[in-house]
């Protein structure tokens, strides 16, 4: 989930940057600023850092597992006598 005080701090500084003339309304555009910048980040599906870590952690697990097995499997083949490149006698 997005921070809210970021979006409450970017909605302020967009804000600051409207013309003094049109400043009447400047609480109301930062509510739009808000309003508009949690929709658009609400479309483009993020994930936070914390979630971003845990499935990086998890799918360098999978790939160590993923290359053990592979070597487990070829030991077997080679018990065996067959090698990756020979298809199986029937």
């Amino acid at each position: 989930m997005i921070d809210l005080n970021h979006l409450d701090d970017l909605a302020r500084r967009l804000s600051a940057l409207v013309p003094p003339g049109l400043r009447e309304g400047r609480d109301e555009l930062q509510q739009n600023f808000k309003a508009v910048l949690q929709t658009g980040l609400a479309r483009l599906d993020l994930v936070t850092r914390e979630e971003f870590d845990v499935q990086r952690a998890v799918l360098l697990r999978t790939r160590e597992k993923l290359e053990e097995l592979q070597r487990t499997v070829a030991e077997l083949e080679a018990q065996l006598g067959h090698g990756t490149s020979q298809p199986p006698h029937h």
